[in-house]
């Protein structure tokens, strides 16, 4: 059985949303970053089979592998380094 607790989620578009847990399974912790739909009644939401789950040994090469994902992407055009900047 698994034990894991939302602990950040993003909206993707009006019918699903990204969440972030923190779990641990069979004594093994891990973060699940995890796309879920609204159910019918748009009430609650169901979690899919597309997401992944990562060790805590890996979140360090995780955000830096983000960094990189990124920095091409302002390279490209896609993104300007102002939309990067946290508002309040």
């Amino acid at each position: 059985m698994s034990d894991s607790k939302v602990v950040a989620e993003m909206i993707k578009n009006s019918r699903q949303l990204v969440k972030f847990s923190l779990g641990v399974y069979k004594n093994h912790r891990f973060v699940d970053m995890r796309l879920h739909v609204l159910g019918e009644n748009g009430d609650k939401t169901i979690p899919t089979k597309k997401g992944i789950a990562l060790s805590p040994t890996l979140w360090r090469e995780f955000k830096r592998t983000l960094g990189k994902v990124e920095e091409a992407m302002i390279q490209e055009g896609w993104l300007d380094r102002e939309d990067l900047e946290v508002q309040e």
